[in-house]
């Protein structure tokens, strides 16, 4: 086995780094919070806009230079676990690095719905707020290359309409003006210099995210083509660009309205550019500052969901967040992510989700700094960009963090302070709380229950009995019931049938219960009488509620028009429970298994039989997944910018679904990607190269009970290959089932390769299989 991980595509290069940085920076806080700042500093706000952006340039160099020595998704997450190992600090940074992101894509989602006000009045602003965080999170589960591509589309729009303002501002006639500025001579408007420094340390509390949007491009170096070079060029040339944008913006605004006029209010920018370009001065900002809003949306959530997926694969947060889809997106932790950025836009106050996700990233900060010196001493990497003035810039960031939270509104502190408690409980209850989790599951093993061996046919039911002792021996508590159904007939009560085939064993019955009786499993024998086979099947089932499996004999070939008619067919519709078939081909023992794998609940469902069957005879269980290589794209090369080829990318996939599956993948489970032209194919090609006693695969996803049983492709395998199989069912209520379907159907999957497991392609031309374990 290897330890290796699937990882995330190289495709960003320096012009889509830059534009993620610059415009997923200039966000929310420069269009609804600008009054704020002007309420709390009022004309020192253009200074306090240039004193932050310069301390920032401490964080984007320690940044830089951890994200070129650590190009991997996680950002601070990973530097800290750097540093200090994965304990409690690495579990806090990360969880607020994530949130963080998550609480400032709220602020932004709520910055969006105040610019489209500009043009729709009469909005509402949490549900607009709540909508446009559901289309991003589609968006981001869609993948990367979509996302970059309209960051970069709206990003150079953004910068054109900020650009066309700032220099109307400084170019018209009733733009900016010192007068303006400073209506009343003053610069500062505390009473005490103490009262200014204190205003400058809150103006950075409330608007520091603003200027962090390089953080992005660190959380997905992973994803960064040519790192070494665009990584470091992208953070400063981005902080450079924001930090000017801001400070010139700033001084527009306010040098062209009163600073007291603007005051608390969300529409700053607005305002201005009304009396700036009276015609169409508002809906150019309020176009931009939908864009600005959007882009903001789109990079933080990024940020949160590749957090989120870092998290999840250092098993610090829960294992499913690091699924990703066949073309390597985190998709289950993009809608996590989603759900907790739509709950936080409800609450729809800008200020304090602006003071929240400020303060958690300064918390980030300040430990990413303390990271850093620790591991220039310590990590013996040879770095190709490192911040100057070490560790002077890192003892600066921690400094200014620490000043600014001081600051930041009682509200978020209290908020933040409950937030980090509440992370810390999670931490230390996580491990207890699993493993009473895992103890409940084990004790719901080997709680009683029944396998439901239906028995007919003599030639079959001794090999059903046996199957089913193979997997009750593995299942302590299960008992074997081996149930023999008699149909009524015309005129003869059925209480009198009952009492008749109920008065003693059946010759049958007594054959496999001499069988049972040499194995070391709980059995006994009942008889049923109902109108047809499967409705005494069904009724057993359903009546008593602990049948955990139904044991069937493959009935052979049958025309499609009888298939409906079949009592096999009647109890994989009707039956409540899952329902296996078994075509026997003289198999003494199960020592060798073999499993096709597509990764549903019913490819799981033979995953863990195959293992409960082998465990007696200290057998080995193969899992194989075939997959399709289109005709002159081999999967043997990697793309470009990849460091994965496709086909090694799908053996990390299968790795993943089976710890997803079994949590830990046993010792004598082996799995194996082939390229073949078709399912079919490759498990023959399979069987030919090494002896297998068993063939066990989950039912197809889509599938007619009124033509096939277990789907066309595993019909014709148990008819075609010359080893035994078991054909299984994974039971699940039709509402669940469909929901499924639809989730995969939504799924995006790769266009280049597909990996089969039900669906057969047209046949073609056979193929040498290429085994591949890394």
């Amino acid at each position: 086995m290897s330890s290796q991980q699937r990882s995330l595509r190289r495709e960003m290069g320096l012009g889509q780094v830059l534009l993620m940085g610059v415009a997923g920076t200039i966000a929310a806080e420069i269009f609804v919070l600008t009054g704020h700042v002007a309420g709390i500093t009022g004309p020192a706000s253009v200074l306090a806009m240039a004193l932050i952006g310069l301390l920032c340039g401490a964080f984007a160099l320690n940044y830089a230079e951890l994200a070129v020595a650590y190009p991997v998704t996680g950002g601070a997450l990973t530097y800290v676990r750097q540093a200090y190992g994965v304990g409690l600090l690495s579990f806090l940074v990360g969880s607020m690095d994530c949130l963080s992101s998550a609480f400032y894509a709220s602020l932004s989602a709520v910055g969006f719905a105040y610019s489209l006000r500009i043009f729709l009045p009469w909005i509402p602003i949490v549900p607009t707020a709540i909508l446009v965080v559901l289309v991003f999170t589609a968006l981001q589960a869609l993948g990367i290359s979509k996302v970059a591509r309209a960051q970069s589309a709206l990003g150079a729009a953004l910068l054109i309409l900020l650009v066309i303002y700032v220099v109307r501002g400084f170019t018209s006639p009733v733009g900016f003006s010192l007068q303006t500025l400073m209506p009343d001579g003053r610069f500062w408007i505390g009473d005490t210099p103490w009262h200014d420094l204190k205003g400058l340390f809150r103006t950075m509390a409330l608007v520091f995210n603003a200027y962090i949007g390089f953080e992005i491009i660190a959380d997905d170096a992973e994803e960064i083509r040519d790192y070494r070079r665009n990584i470091p060029v992208g953070i400063l040339v981005s902080l450079g660009i924001i930090t000017l944008l801001y400070v010139s913006s700033t001084a527009v605004t306010l040098g062209t309205v009163p600073w007291t006029q603007l005051a608390g209010s969300e529409e700053a920018l607005a305002i201005a550019a009304q009396r700036l370009m009276p015609r169409w001065g508002a809906p150019l900002i309020g176009v931009a500052g939908i864009i600005a809003t959007l882009t903001s949306i789109n990079t933080a959530m990024l940020a949160a969901t590749r957090e989120a997926f870092s998290l999840s694969r250092m098993a610090l947060w829960p294992r499913v967040l690091s699924r990703l889809g066949r073309i390597r997106t985190p998709w289950v932790a993009a809608l996590v992510i989603g759900a907790v950025v739509a709950l936080m836009a409800s609450i729809g106050l800008v200020d304090f989700l602006s003071y929240v996700s400020s303060s958690g990233y300064l918390f980030v900060v300040i430990f990413a700094s303390l990271a850093m010196i620790r591991l220039r001493k310590t990590d013996g990497l040879e770095r190709s960009f490192k911040a100057p003035l070490f560790p002077l810039t890192a003892l600066i960031a921690v400094a200014t963090c620490v000043l600014s939270i001081t600051f930041t509104s009682g509200t978020a502190l209290a908020f933040g302070a409950g937030l980090l408690a509440a992370l810390s409980v999670m931490y230390y209850v996580r491990e207890p709380v699993t493993r009473a989790f895992q103890q409940r599951a084990h004790a719901s093993s080997l709680a009683t229950g029944r396998l439901l061996v239906a028995v007919a046919n003599p030639g079959t039911a001794q090999r059903l009995v046996q199957v089913a002792a193979d997997l009750a021996e593995n299942q302590h508590g299960t008992m074997v019931e081996v149930l023999t159904v008699h149909p009524e007939l015309e005129g003869a009560p059925v209480e009198r049938l009952r009492t008749r085939y109920g008065r003693r064993p059946s010759e049958l019955q007594r054959e496999v219960a001499s069988a049972l009786a040499e194995r070391n499993v709980p059995w006994y024998t009942e008889t049923a009488v109902a109108p047809r086979v499967s409705d005494g099947i069904v009724r057993e089932v359903n009546t008593h509620r602990d049948v955990q499996l139904i044991l069937m004999g493959w009935p052979g070939p049958v025309a499609p028009d009888q298939v409906l008619h079949h009592p096999l067919a009647q109890v994989l519709a009707e039956a409540h429970t899952d329902v296996a078939a078994l075509l026997d081909r003289n198999a003494n023992a199960f020592r060798r298994v073999l499993v096709p794998f597509g990764g549903g609940v019913h490819s799981r469902l033979a995953v863990r039989l195959a293992l409960q069957l082998t465990a007696p005879y200290e057998g080995e269980v193969v899992v194989l997944r075939c997959f399709l290589e289109r005709e002159g794209e081999p999967a043997e090369r990697p793309g470009a910018d990849e460091e994965t080829t496709p086909l090694e990318d799908e053996f990390l996939l299968l790795q993943e679904e089976l710890e997803s599956a079994l949590g830990q993948v046993p010792t004598n489970l082996h799995y194996k990607v082939v390229t073949e032209p078709g399912l079919l194919r490759g498990i023959l090609t399979e069987l030919q190269d090494g002896p297998f006693d068993l063939v066990v695969m989950g039912a197809a996803v889509a599938r007619s009970l009124k033509t096939e049983f277990f789907g066309s492709i595993a019909d014709a395998i148990a008819d075609q290959i010359p080893t035994s199989v078991l054909l299984v069912r994974r039971y699940e209520l039709q509402a669940m089932g469909w929901m499924r379907r639809q989730i995969k159907a939504l799924t995006p999957v790769s266009g280049r390769h597909r990996a089969l497991a039900g669906e057969e392609p047209d046949a073609g031309p056979a193929a040498t299989p290429t085994e591949h374990r890394p």
